[in-house]
């Protein structure tokens, strides 16, 4: 009860992101904060657009479902109404028409108890309220219509509305009673608890399949079954539609609830009906004629059903893994957050992760306000470059298509700028010969094409400090053909600066080049083939970094295969996609993942070890950046769900390790031959081979020499198994000579 009491509404940092309980402390500190008061007196002088980088707070809600605001997610609803009046300066003249009882601020002999009166950001009036037991959300309306002469807009009524959090200046009236929910808790404890005894009297049988938890249709919760329905019938209803889209959903989950009231009653959404409004829409209903499941509903359970089937088998075989260290590609794709679950919609399996690989840097560009600490303990932005390669007609466009969704901000925002860049140079170029020239706009371009040049990209990250820049490149041939002539080892240098946020920068004696210096954010997709790789990435310029800072996905051999069928993203996938952008776009500063650098940390010793077993260089040098990748996705992750939980942790995990097996894949053999003409050594062992375990339990540094190559110098060889023992792989015996450690007595591997 303790813990109800001290959260009264949630917080996000913006419209689209995830809203978190808070206190009155919380809530207070928001409120007080100079920026906010900074923002808003912005807003008030015509900046409308400052406007959707406000926080948010929910009057009607003091906790939602992993954080998601959303009318099926609220976990704690409050009966409480905020009354918006878009009419701006007459808060004074609302206030007045209230009355004093008891200390407290009513309306009409206190059949509304007032809690809060503040002005809004544009000048309207905001009025929450207490509502009395019965009372509904347009009574409530219509009586504050009738006492202040003015009408409160009708659509801001349901649990999961937002509204945009404003300073402590604005606030006219605050009740104590805004922060103690104890009453409405106890009110909720009781409804509850008689809930509880009618469906516990309740002689009904249930359907097929169901316990006394959650209902059930062969094995499918009717939540999941509802969810999928709205997603295909254009969303959950809107103000205006609620009852008529209500009823036509209950005419087809009747048949699946062998027609029954009950049933229906139980596992229907409310949407804020009341039980005999509800009761209503299924007779209604259940009086139509059945014609049995509707095609469109058969639909739905049929794909939940396949859907369930391949998680089954997808969890066997994440169980088979687990039991050998490994994180299977099926196991990180299970959980995925808004906008990457959707991302996936219609692409097929086997493309899935080269989809997934693609638009990972755009969301990272999109969260550019963003700073975590690795687990070296360092500070890092989210830097990513993804290279997607397939061979002629291989399906590569379908990231495409999944890249345009996620830039369509990006786009709209540029568009707009480009234009006003645009009319600067006509004006420039109009000018008279004694005219001024006008000032350089300096707009914020964030996409720009990989073919610009290192001028044109200096001054796009001049104008835009602070801010990831995104490419998106359908021929990476284009890419390699158009950064020769000398200048491709200064986009070799940006591109490895833009995964550190290194400084970048040059310096010409000359108006025509652009000059300065920069801390480089910039992250990129390409897509292409295998030969245009090779191109890219040759034996001379492996070794300077390039090809470890990136992530490679290969999709699937297409060779003789039957032409691939793509489904297609719903307008509601679109717009949760839309919903997932806003969200990284509105975190700004440090986030802390402790879970998560734990995780990570401990798969980086994991693989160095192997290495170390393995006498593998090329494991050693790629292991280390593929960790911050997949860290880095994780983080992603994160942000989009709003919590660190097992799946952030898993998906971290599984692009750690896809990351590493396509780095080791592509580069691992050229980085190998430079190695060996490096140190002079041979050829490294094979996938399968590990030079430690072919090794006798008993062994020499002879035996490690002839294992590894005998003309290797003593004290390389020497500096390895030295490294076997700080790991507890081995102690020594004598001179030379050592032992391998029984495995239950290696505490090491077995942490």
């Amino acid at each position: 009860m303790e813990m109800m009491k001290k959260y009264f509404t949630t917080i996000g940092k913006g419209h689209g992101a995830p809203c978190l309980p808070a206190t009155e402390e919380d809530w207070k500190k928001w409120r007080n904060e100079p920026w906010l008061l900074q923002m808003c007196e912005r807003i008030r002088k015509g900046d409308e657009e400052l406007k959707h980088q406000l926080p948010v707070w929910t009057p009607h809600c003091a906790e939602f479902k992993n954080n998601h605001r959303a009318i099926a997610d609220a976990v704690k609803p409050l009966n409480r109404l905020m009354l918006d009046f878009d009419e701006k300066g007459h808060t004074g003249d609302i206030l007045s028409k209230l009355t004093i009882d008891n200390g407290q601020l009513t309306i009409d002999n206190g059949q509304l108890t007032i809690l809060l009166v503040e002005e809004s950001v544009r000048g309207g009036t905001h009025v929450l309220v207490e509502l009395l037991e019965g009372m509904t959300a347009e009574e409530a309306q219509e009586l504050m219509k009738e006492v202040t002469g003015f009408e409160p807009d009708k659509a801001v009524k349901d649990v999961s509305r937002c509204i945009y959090m404003v300073p402590e200046s604005y606030t006219r009236y605050v009740s104590e009673r805004l922060f103690d929910t104890d009453v409405l808790n106890e009110k909720l404890k009781i409804k509850n608890e008689k809930t509880v005894a009618v469906s516990a009297s309740s002689e009904t049988p249930l359907p097929t399949g169901e316990g006394q938890g959650e209902r059930l249709f062969k094995g499918i919760p009717y939540a999941s079954i509802i969810s999928e329905w709205w997603r295909c019938s254009g969303g959950e209803p809107a103000e205006g539609e609620r009852n008529v889209k209500l009823h036509k959903l209950a005419v087809n989950l009747r048949a699946i609830c062998d027609n029954k009231k009950e049933v229906l009653m139980a596992v229907m959404p409310r949407f804020g009906l009341s039980e005999t409004e509800l009761r209503s829409i299924v007779d209604s209903a259940c009086k139509e004629e059945p014609k049995g499941v509707s095609k469109m509903m058969q639909g739905i359970v049929d794909a939940l059903l396949t859907e369930r089937s391949e998680e089954t088998k997808e969890a066997e075989a994440n169980a088979n893994a687990a039991s050998v260290g490994q994180h299977s590609s099926q196991k990180g794709l299970a959980r995925l957050p808004i906008g990457l679950k959707e991302t996936l919609k219609g692409v097929p399996t086997a493309m899935q992760m080269p989809v997934l690989c693609s638009v990972l840097p755009i969301a990272a560009a999109y969260a550019d306000r963003v700073e975590v600490e690795y687990c070296d303990g360092q500070r890092h932005h989210l830097g990513l470059m993804t290279i997607v390669k397939g061979e002629q007609a291989s399906g590569k466009r379908v990231c495409k298509y999944a890249v345009d969704v996620w830039k369509r901000q990006f786009d709209e925002e540029d568009a707009l700028a480009r234009q006003r860049e645009e009319e600067w140079k006509e004006r420039k170029k109009g000018r008279k010969a004694n005219e001024k020239a006008p000032e350089d706009p300096h707009e914020v371009i964030r996409v720009i094409p990989v073919t610009v040049s290192c001028s044109t990209l200096l001054r796009r990250m001049k104008n835009a400090p602070g801010h990831t820049l995104y490419s998106f490149g359908e021929e990476l041939d284009t890419l390699v053909k158009t950064n020769g002539a000398g200048s491709w080892s200064q986009k070799y240098d940006v591109y490895r600066m833009g995964f550190d946020n290194g400084e970048w920068g040059q310096d010409y004696n000359s108006d025509q080049a652009e000059s300065g210096l920069v801390r480089v954010k910039y992250n990129w997709t390409m897509l292409g083939t295998d030969g245009a790789m090779r191109k890219l990435f040759k034996q001379e310029n492996i070794e300077n970094g390039l090809s470890s800072r990136i992530l490679i996905s290969e999709m699937p051999d297409s060779s003789f295969a039957r032409m691939p069928k793509y489904g297609k993203r719903s307008e509601v996938d679109e717009a949760r996609i839309q919903d997932a952008v806003t969200r990284l776009r509105s975190y700004s500063g440090f986030v802390d993942t402790p879970r998560l650098r734990r995780a990570i940390e401990q798969w980086v010793e994991e693989k160095r070890v192997e290495a170390a077993k393995d006498i593998d260089r090329v494991k050693d040098v790629y292991r280390k950046r593929a960790a911050v990748i997949g860290f880095r996705c994780g983080v992603i992750h994160f942000l989009l769900s709003g919590h660190e939980s097992k799946a952030t942790i898993d998906f971290a995990l599984m692009m750690a390790d896809y990351c590493l097996e396509n780095q080791i894949r592509n580069f691992g053999w050229m980085l190998e031959k430079e190695l060996e003409r490096n140190s002079d050594e041979t050829t490294r062992r094979s996938a399968n081979k590990s030079v430690f375990d072919q090794l006798p339990t008993e062994f020499t540094i002879d035996d490690v020499a002839t294992l590894k190559r005998p003309n290797l110098p003593r004290n390389s060889l020497i500096q390895i198994v030295s490294r076997w023992s700080k790991d507890g792989l081995v102690e020594k015996t004598g001179q030379m000579q050592w032992k391998k450690v029984v495995p239950e007595k290696n505490d090491k591997m077995t942490k």
